[in-house]
């Protein structure tokens, strides 16, 4: 199975390096050069269908990644976007959750009462937040914290949010 690593976003100098967002907790384990990526992107994008590191740096803590077949920045920026794929280690001792795993989940409160459906998972520094698309196909942002995330049930499809009061009122 392949797991999301990082989510390409600008180029960063004339070399071809990219800022990435990474989505895993062990970036120096994950972006060790040589390593080649599966790529996801939009179609007719013209992305390879896989990436091999060849830099991986942090710069004020952001990740900045080059590849072999990306020479420069014009190459760098066709790149915004593109999603890097790993295999998910069999021996992995992690209880956390891939964006991938989540997406797609009906979300219902402790009594089991639809809230919406699982649209995505943005990570931040200090804690994640589960994207949720409303019935009304608005958007809402719920910490992806044990308090409000109660329970998640890929298998049964769903994930129990426990929101406070006016949580799901601040939607877009």
């Amino acid at each position: 199975m392949q797991v999301l690593a990082a989510r390409i976003g600008k180029p960063h100098g004339l070399r071809g390096e990219v800022t990435v967002q990474t989505h895993t907790d062990d970036p120096e384990g994950r972006f060790v050069v040589g390593t080649r990526f599966a790529t996801e992107a939009e179609p007719g994008s013209g992305v390879p269908r896989s990436l091999t590191l060849r830099s991986a740096r942090l710069h004020r803590d952001i990740w900045l990644l080059g590849f072999e077949e990306v020479p420069d920045r014009t190459g760098a920026e066709s790149l915004r976007g593109t999603r890097l794929l790993v295999e998910a280690s069999a021996d992995a001792d992690d209880d956390g959750w891939y964006e991938d795993e989540l997406t797609g989940l009906e979300a219902v409160d402790p009594a089991g009462t639809p809230l919406g459906t699982v649209a995505g998972l943005e990570t931040g520094p200090a804690q994640d937040l589960l994207v949720l698309r409303l019935p009304d196909g608005r958007t809402a942002l719920v910490p992806f914290v044990e308090a409000i995330v109660t329970h998640v049930d890929a298998a049964a499809g769903r994930v129990v949010v426990d929101a406070p009061p006016g949580l799901l009122d601040l939607a877009e």
